[in-house]
């Protein structure tokens, strides 16, 4: 009886662990339903020859999946595209975000306009970015092509050619991506305190020296976290190339995430799309980690 009382009180008043418990208990289950459970199941399905045309019985095959997509010269083009569409658009993306987030960080007297153009490209539809950009380097009628025959140049056909499809999709994801890291960038400039800058003008400093001594290191940790989200979206890379192009042409833009959905939804091959998905997640914790083990050395 006493022993059933104290249950009973230790249950009305929780210590703290327990307590700690219960508040983590629905944020665990949420998150195992939405994370693990299809992480897992993509890692199961990864070891069948699972097909959507192969009926209920699945047979199987190991790691024979894997081994296929390493002996893939396809597999590899489309990590060479993404992993190159993800260098260039990341660094050209916080170039130009840097200068838009410094342009936006000068003293306006009306400054919501400016900081309202930043938001608009990163609010828009990835596959919007996409569709219009593909509109803008049409053969035929598109913006590019008018302006190039303006000044007295031929024009191309942007989409069609390996190259400068690859340009076309690089410079789409630098557009749609630079807004978004200028916000990240924007937020770590207004914690920057203005005393310091008011202490390199009385030592003489110049406007390069007070960026290159006082705004770039103290602007180092939103740097690295705009990066991080940035190398990882650029990894997962699918809805403008997929609009611009299809992945043409001869696979020139053809990512990672790509080639995934034509394996699954094209073909019906779930098991080997599973094998893709599941390199294509260890890459992405390969890089996550390294940008973490940087910060952690930091």
């Amino acid at each position: 009886m006493i022993a059933r009382v104290r249950g009973v009180e230790r249950f009305a008043d929780p210590g703290e662990r327990t307590l700690a418990a219960l508040l983590l208990a629905p944020a665990a289950v949420l998150l195992a339903l939405i994370v693990v459970y299809p992480i897992g199941k993509l890692v199961y399905n990864a070891f069948f020859d699972l097909r959507l045309s192969g009926g209920q019985h699945a047979p199987f095959v190991g790691f024979d999946n894997f081994a296929s997509a390493l002996q893939d010269g396809i597999f590899w083009n489309a990590v060479w595209v993404t992993v190159s569409i993800t260098i260039i658009s990341t660094i050209g993306a916080l170039l130009v975000g840097l200068a838009l987030a410094l342009l936006a960080n000068l003293p306006y007297r009306i400054q919501w306009p400016v900081r309202l153009a930043l938001l608009l490209p990163w609010a828009m539809p990835l596959a919007f970015a996409g569709l219009i950009f593909a509109w803008f380097f049409n053969t035929d009628y598109g913006v590019v092509n008018d302006w190039l025959m303006r000044i007295g140049i031929a024009p191309r056909s942007w989409l069609l050619s390996p190259g400068t499809a690859y340009a076309a999709v690089c410079i789409t994801l630098v557009w749609k991506s630079a807004s978004f890291i200028a916000l990240i960038l924007l937020a770590g400039l207004q914690m920057i305190p203005r005393s310091l800058y008011e202490a390199a003008e009385v030592d003489g400093a110049t406007r390069l020296q007070q960026f290159r001594e006082v705004t770039l290191p103290l602007l180092v940790p939103s740097i690295v976290v705009a990066l991080i989200f940035r190398t990882i979206a650029g990894l997962q890379t699918f809805d403008i190339p997929y609009t611009m192009t299809k992945g043409g042409p001869a696979h020139a833009t053809q990512t990672l995430a790509m080639l995934i959905h034509d394996t699954t939804i094209d073909y019906g091959d779930i098991g080997y799309g599973s094998a893709l998905a599941v390199l294509m997640f260890l890459l992405s914790m390969v890089v996550t980690a390294l940008y973490l083990r940087r910060i952690q050395r930091d």
